[in-house]
């Protein structure tokens, strides 16, 4: 399939995309010092070695008991059964015993992945930056409207420890370092290269591209193909019963686009195998197709659009923003005076600006909570609250206040494009080509790691 390229987790899995335009859009002490210092820099005392008493599991075992030795380290019943809660968490789903206990086999061996991962990352001697796994979990917190340390305390509520969450984005962060230093000349696109994928798109004027995200199940051993189909259908049972695609995504998929919650983006059928492709063409709009044998694995995707190539025209908005925050979350029936007071100001810039930079100024001076330009925005993908409110705007018009329950936002269009966007740039060509490596690399290495591994399983999980 075709990729793209590798960015900072969307496993963020817990994230949920928030209100305001611009959220729309080692060695194994190593690893520990390394989860005890990100749990420091976000407030958490629970990510270093976890001194709780064993429990029993549902099935009658220590959760300290291992299922699983890899390469000399061991894998636990907790290990196991917190990646489980941590899914059943991030999905905000009652999930039942029954479902988890389906669910721990193939959990299982994602964790033998990661501990093959871990591993190797170790052995290369790859660090990730305590204030880069931080980053991740404050992100996750503000994109969920959570205040800080908020994550820790409802993972430790739900008895889950903050080194399972910890954990999983050290692996992602420093995999994707592994697949650049593996990939090494290869990680540079030539022009030919971005000629020769120009042309086939010239070519395929009018043919049929999509806009898909995934989920891909490995089977590194045929032997354990059932379990795969089966772990795939019950991650559809969940997406079926409101479980976030890009959640289940950057939780248990084992594609490089995991990171990106499972998005990739918009593709041909030349870059897709054959029986996505068959698949595909018979789904409507936002469905989510049942497991599609690949080579591999299963693949689940889910259908967020369809176009023909070099025929998809769009207005691309460039945008300013000016948001002016509240002190506590309004109440429209008893606003407080510093609530009134930013709505005085917000009426006062909507009034008087002029032009973009008056409103990125006027921004700064409210203490730039968010980013004065969020960006390239298409007006066919904003809300329709927001697009009712921006379409009429001329260039340089500001809109009124728009209040929300944590304040303020006064919005200016600097400039209006019509784009096609089947149109890719060479920057996006070589994005899309150096993804398709990446994903190859990576699932060639994870099976190189698979061969060398000395396995030796205990128990049932």
């Amino acid at each position: 399939m075709s990729f793209r390229r590798i960015t900072l987790p969307a496993l963020a899995a817990l994230a949920i995309s928030g209100p305001a335009l611009a959220q729309q859009h080692h060695r194994h002490k190593q690893g520990t010092d390394q989860a005890q210092s990100a749990s420091a820099a976000t407030g958490s005392d629970a990510a270093g070695p976890v001194q709780t008493p064993a429990r029993a599991t549902a099935r009658g075992q220590s959760e300290d008991d291992i299922v699983v030795v890899v390469n000399g380290q061991p894998i636990t019943h907790r290990d196991v059964d917190d990646r489980g809660r941590l899914f059943a968490l991030s999905t905000g789903l009652p999930i039942s015993e029954d479902v988890l206990s389906r669910l721990r086999p193939q959990i299982t061996r994602q964790l033998i992945d990661e501990k093959l991962r871990m591993q190797e990352i170790q052995q290369r001697h790859i660090n990730v930056p305590i204030e880069q796994i931080a980053k991740s979990i404050d992100g996750i917190e503000q994109r969920n409207g959570m205040a800080k340390n908020a994550l820790r305390d409802r993972l430790g509520k739900d008895q889950v420890s903050m080194t399972t969450l910890i954990d999983q984005i050290r692996v992602q962060l420093a995999w994707s370092s592994v697949l650049r230093e593996q990939l090494g000349e290869r990680a540079r696109v030539t022009s030919a290269e971005i000629r020769q994928r120009q042309d086939s798109l010239k070519r395929s004027s009018g043919e049929p591209e999509y806009e898909l995200s995934e989920i891909f199940v490995p089977v590194e051993d045929p032997k354990n193909s059932a379990d795969a189909l089966r772990f795939s259908n019950i991650i559809i049972q969940q997406l079926h019963e409101g479980a976030p695609f890009a959640i289940a995504a950057a939780q248990f998929s084992q594609s490089q686009t995991a990171l990106d919650g499972g998005s990739i983006g918009w593709v041909q059928a030349d870059t897709l195998d054959p029986q996505v492709v068959s698949v595909v063409n018979r789904m409507p709009i936002g469905a989510i197709s049942d497991p599609v044998r690949v080579a591999g694995g299963y693949e689940i995707v889910t259908l967020a659009g369809r176009r023909q190539v070099g025929r998809q025209m769009t207005t691309v908005l460039d945008l300013r923003q000016a948001f002016v925050p509240f002190t506590t979350p309004l109440n429209p029936q008893t606003p407080t005076a510093q609530q009134q007071a930013a709505l005085a100001r917000a009426v006062t810039l909507s009034k008087t600006a002029h032009d973009c930079d008056q409103i990125a100024a006027a921004n700064k001076d409210f203490g730039e909570h968010r980013p004065s330009d969020p960006g390239a925005v298409q007006l066919d993908r904003l809300n329709p609250q927001m697009a009712h409110v921006l379409e009429p705007l001329a260039v340089n018009e500001p809109s009124h206040p728009l209040v929300s329950g944590d304040g303020i936002d006064v919005i200016m269009v600097c400039s209006r494009t019509e784009k096609n966007l089947a149109d890719l740039d060479t920057g996006q060509i070589a994005d899309q080509l150096l993804s398709e490596r990446v994903e190859m690399v990576s699932r060639q290495l994870n099976r190189d790691l698979h061969r060398r591994a000395v396995i030796d399983m205990r128990s049932s999980s």
